[in-house]
């Protein structure tokens, strides 16, 4: 991943108050548009406390984004990263990906050599920044995986989940090549805006997608990156 220039105005430090603690609460609560179940200041300010990575990104003396990650067994060399957000007005502008730099450059130098996360599979702009622009790999389809979510986001939705890899030292995984290509499955170019207007259409998208790459896996197929078109692309074999 090429380095990003910190724009003029805005810095990334580790939360090292109480009071910046719940500002990143507050933050990450107005991301997923539920209260601060997403992640409760005790237990944000218990993770930092303890080593793991908490920080917010300031856009001067306004916290306007915030990440959280922990370290999984030692042997594993690994971190996963459990949520990041930036506040809706300050979306598209680079910031996330900004903060994925810096959580990289964190973790290496704590010599960790992978992230994971999950993100939904239904949202394409993630599913794009995720495998296109980061080039992490998929591990696994996790179906609702976290269960019921109250937040405004997840909320009277299921929470399936992929699972993906980002190998930190590693060249981007490139989208596989049309003769690679066996199989694919398209989702919606904006699920947020259907929940909001046809609910309905939305749920039946979750298990439509969910069917589909069930089936394909099943198959012996993987997911190898996505297309803004024609969604993920499935390959036999890495």
């Amino acid at each position: 991943m090429a380095d990003t220039a910190t724009p003029p105005g805005i810095e990334i430090r580790p939360l090292d108050t109480v009071e910046e603690v719940f500002r990143a609460s507050d933050v990450l609560a107005d991301v997923w548009g539920g209260d601060r179940g997403g992640m409760p200041p005790n237990l944000l300010r218990a993770l930092a406390h303890a080593g793991n990575y908490a920080v917010g990104l300031y856009e001067g003396d306004d916290m306007v984004g915030a990440s959280v990650a922990f370290f999984a067994a030692p042997a594993a060399r690994s971190m996963h990263s459990h949520i990041t957000g930036v506040l809706p007005d300050r979306q598209a502008h680079g910031l996330g990906r900004l903060l994925k730099q810096h959580q990289r450059e964190w973790a290496l130098a704590r010599d960790v050599g992978h992230i994971t996360w999950t993100f939904d599979p239904l949202v394409a702009r993630n599913a794009h920044f995720n495998l296109r622009v980061l080039g992490t790999r998929v591990t696994e389809y996790l179906v609702n995986h976290y269960g019921p979510m109250d937040d405004g986001v997840n909320r009277g939705d299921e929470t399936d989940r992929i699972m993906v890899s980002w190998a930190l030292a590693a060249p981007p995984a490139p989208t596989p090549g049309a003769d690679r290509v066996v199989a694919s499955v398209a989702i919606p170019h904006d699920i947020e805006s259907m929940r909001r207007e046809a609910p309905t259409d939305a749920a039946a998208w979750r298990l439509r997608v969910r069917d589909a790459v069930l089936g394909h896996v099943a198959d012996g197929l993987a997911i190898g990156g996505f297309d803004d078109e024609r969604g993920y692309l499935f390959v036999r074999g890495r």
